[in-house]
């Protein structure tokens, strides 16, 4: 009997250490690893978040999460090679290989993780900066359980409040129009056939230059 390759029990799950890695979508995206087979996880440049590569073992599962637009969990992909020095500079930084696994039924956001009374606690909450963090066992059960049920309603974008027609000015306008209402008008106090005030040109008359 063959088996199936992405599959391992339980047992080996709880070996592994577990991982979350942060990509933008515009940058590099799940679709794009899928179509790719295989990339180099490059351009790390925190020193904790070098560490959290240099201690990926060959196999170990990482959910990949999609940042700044869409901010989701959207997939799951796997340590392909271990850490070597990366490519991309001449510092005491690292890179691994990865490779993709599966995309998730649905995509878990953040605000649904950040909802939950286990997923809140995630690394991902507390080292926010980081593009590379550690994911227990339990968090990593959950989350892809999470993305084979619907996304609960209360965790979906409300729509934002409509701003008012009138506007900020004329609001503005109209409650000092309402201040003032119910005030008497002044009188015109200028008496007929005197000159208007200075700076004010006569009707029908250019300016003074």
């Amino acid at each position: 009997m063959k088996l199936d390759p992405w599959k391992r029990d339980y047992d080996d799950r709880v070996a592994r250490a577990h991982w979350l890695i942060k990509s933008e979508p515009f940058k590099y995206s799940f679709d794009q690893l899928t179509k790719d087979g295989k990339t180099t996880w490059d351009g790390v440049r925190n020193f904790e978040a070098r560490n959290n590569l240099r201690a990926m073992k060959a196999g170990d599962p990482c959910l990949f999460y999609h940042s700044g637009e869409g901010k989701e969990v959207v997939g799951v992909a796997r340590v392909a090679r271990e850490a070597y020095p990366d490519p991309t500079t001449k510092e005491d930084f690292s890179a691994v290989d990865v490779e993709p696994v599966r995309a998730l039924p649905r995509p878990v956001s953040l605000g649904e993780m950040r909802a939950h009374p286990v997923l809140s606690g995630m690394m991902i909450f507390r080292r926010p900066r980081l593009s590379v963090v550690p994911v227990t066992v339990e968090e990593y059960e959950l989350l892809t359980a999470l993305a084979d049920t619907e996304a609960p309603d209360e965790t979906r974008r409300a729509p934002s409040p409509k701003k008012s027609a009138a506007g900020p000015n004329r609001a503005l306008s109209a409650r000092k129009s309402a201040a003032v209402k119910g005030a008497p008008a002044r009188r015109n106090t200028a008496r007929k056939g005197q000159p208007p005030a200075r700076g004010v040109a006569n009707k029908g008359r250019p300016p003074k230059r």
